[in-house]
């Protein structure tokens, strides 16, 4: 209950770091858009005043309902202790509709992560193509890589000093866009009647083609995702107040960019785009060091969510088990080697791939039109578990699914030009998630379980017979079982099938992932004094499980509490400096056995899960067990037994 009301009250509070770390890492990809958006609309083509005035009314409106209402009014209702994000949305609501919810939560997971592909690459190339107005022919696609190269390699020292820049830097890069903006609309302070939503009707209205604009028009809300996802960080009030000055920023950008192209009606864009036409040619150089970076640290603080986004999805166990390293000492700063590494080749083969990026803009938009729509389908079910009347509840959802909709039917037509990139990618990662959470599934169903309690008799006998050799002093057993009623019974064949594993004290120890973000709870069940305990650790999704170091605190807590006396009694201690005595962790790994005779798509399911579980991290790492502590024994996994004919002895 304390925590529950810390988180409130952080979400509830508003103060002066909390909205520069907003400005800093939640709207940067959004902030960024004014670089691109309207160029991917006008590049190379002849300006319409039609088309100018519509594509900014298209644009404020789409940011009111997009942006202001769906995200930072209604979603960011939707926190999970604190916490957002789609797979925070997802652990909020399955406790009331079912598992089955998984299946949109990894669509969207997996589009919002295939969107971090594309999004440094067109940000970062965005910025640097202002330099063409400097040097025309210069080759500026060696830069970015370089620029990508050096942010990628950064990742892995985390951000806590540097970090602490990013919200002053970020809040002059709105401030220059806004002003330079408002420069360019003080000379047609006309181009306001836009904001107008009728302009948009006559956009469509007067040419039906426009409707197609509406895929690079959707760019302008592309970071709206962000806002959500980083809730955590800075707390869903300082994201709101922020927003009114980043919009405000935003807006002057987008209409300084159509003052000027009204200016220009007539006249092909060139290689120059409206943003970096609208800036003074006195501080062109200065601007241009600022966007650049501006998107460094809008790419910075994506491929930051992605990490997160991969550390709550290994969490629920709809993602194969990575290394997470800690580089500094931010709660929440996370580093995944393999994530890191992934996206790196990804965004470099983006701009290998495109080089331009009005070219990138093609394949960008459709997948987080695609995230968009899950998070609004989420929401619906969040709605009717906040017993919202079902009038405002169809009314809502209604009207983004047909925002939404429609903005992806525009997006549709980028396929051919690139859009199939990102959706391919998309539905790799959905297909590795959904592969993965089904194998988990099937496992768990076929895993036979035992009553502990039917064997505490023997074990305490085992671990007081002197006759057999001893194994350990602490033998622990990790169990997916959050109960000692219905532990694997594999464990027990471990101990007793063989050479009977004789030690002074058993250990069952469950790790349960809680839908809280950062639980930190353990219980202990005595089965039998100073012989046999089961141990449950509560550990929230964004929780790092160092399990050997937290295992070692809890038997110096019981040890304090005359709950277990591991000090006496063992001849042994008198030798060892450690006066807890050795430790082995016992992990059972399964394998997929010859002697089944599965359905071909369980087959399938199954062979595509082990692949992906010998690329996955070990379990020794997974829940930081020191190796020297760690033993590892593999057992066969029998789904669909064989049936062979009988062997008859013929001698």
């Amino acid at each position: 209950m304390a925590a529950t009301q810390s988180h409130q009250q952080f979400q509830n509070k508003i103060t002066w770091a909390g909205m520069m770390v907003a400005t800093g890492i939640v709207f940067g990809d959004i902030g960024t858009s004014p670089l691109y958006t309207q160029d991917s609309i006008f590049h190379n083509r002849i300006i319409a005043e039609t088309v100018a005035l519509g594509t900014l009314s298209a644009i404020f409106w789409t940011l009111t309902l997009q942006t202001t209402i769906k995200y930072v009014f209604l979603t960011l209702q939707a926190d999970n202790n604190g916490e957002g994000g789609i797979f925070s949305l997802y652990a909020l609501i399955r406790r009331y509709w079912g598992r089955w919810l998984i299946i949109p939560a990894i669509a969207g997971g997996s589009f919002l992560m295939a969107d971090g592909i594309i999004t440094p690459p067109i940000s970062v190339t965005s910025a640097m193509e202002g330099i063409y107005a400097i040097k025309p022919d210069l080759n500026i696609t060696p830069i970015v890589i370089v620029i990508l190269v050096l942010l990628f390699v950064f990742q892995q020292f985390g951000t806590e000093r540097i970090g602490k820049v990013f919200g002053p830097v970020m809040l002059v890069w709105f401030t220059f866009m806004g002003v330079i903006g408002f420069m360019a609309l003080s000379h047609n302070f006309s181009v306001l009647k836009a904001l107008n939503p009728y302009y948009t009707y006559r956009f469509f209205a007067e040419s039906p083609e426009n409707f197609w604009l509406l895929g690079s028009i959707f760019l302008c809300s592309t970071g709206a995702e962000a806002l959500y996802s980083d809730m955590g960080h800075c707390g869903k009030n300082n994201i709101r107040i922020s927003w009114i000055y980043i919009k405000i920023m935003l807006i002057f950008s987008y209409a300084g960019q159509t003052a000027w192209l009204i200016e220009h009606v007539g006249e092909r864009v060139t290689n120059i785009s409206p943003f970096y036409a609208i800036v003074p040619h006195a501080i062109y150089l200065p601007g241009l060091i600022i966007a650049t970076m501006a998107t460094i640290i809008a790419s910075q603080a994506l491929i930051s969510g992605c990490f997160t986004l991969i550390n709550e999805a290994i969490r629920l166990e709809i993602w194969p088990r990575l290394l997470v390293a800690f580089p500094g000492k931010i709660k929440g700063q996370i580093y995944i080697p393999a994530i890191n590494w992934m996206l790196m080749a990804g965004c470099l083969g983006m701009v290998l791939h495109f080089k331009e990026s009005t070219k990138m803009e093609a394949a960008f938009g459709l997948s987080v039109t695609l995230t968009m729509l899950t998070t609004t389908f989420l929401i619906n079910f969040y709605l009717y578990t906040r017993r919202v009347p079902i009038f405002f509840i169809i009314l809502i959802t209604g009207l983004f699914l047909t925002v939404e909709i429609t903005f992806l039917v525009a997006n549709l037509q980028k396929l051919h030009e690139g859009g199939w990139i990102t959706i391919v990618i998309g539905s790799c990662l959905s297909a590795l998630m959904l592969v993965w959470w089904s194998g988990k599934n099937i496992k768990r169903k076929i895993t036979e379980r035992i009553d502990l309690g039917d064997y505490v008799t023997k074990l305490t006998r085992l671990s007081r017979d002197i006759l057999i050799p001893k194994y350990c002093t602490n033998l622990v057993y990790l169990t997916t079982s959050n109960t000692s009623r219905q532990i694997e019974k594999t464990i027990m064949q471990s101990i007793l099938a063989g050479m009977p594993k004789r030690a002074d004290v058993y250990w069952f120890l469950h790790v349960n992932i809680t839908d809280e973000p950062f639980t930190m709870e353990y219980a202990v069940q005595k089965l039998a004094e100073n012989d046999i305990y089961f141990l449950s650790f509560n550990m929230g999704f964004r929780i790092a499980p160092r399990i050997d170091y937290y295992f070692r605190k809890v038997i110096c807590d019981l040890e304090k509490n005359k709950d277990l006396a591991l000090t006496t009694g063992r001849p042994e201690m008198n030798y060892q400096e450690n006066q807890i005595g050795d430790i082995r962790f016992v992990l059972m790994n399964s394998f997929l056995s010859y002697d089944n005779a599965l359905p071909f798509f369980k087959n399938l399911i199954m062979k595509l899960y082990f692949v992906i579980k010998r690329l996955s991290v070990r379990e020794d790492l997974n829940f930081g067990l020191d190796r020297s502590h760690v033993v590892m024994e593999n057992y066969p996994m029998i789904i669909t037994p064989v049936e062979s004919p009988e062997l008859v002895r013929i001698d």
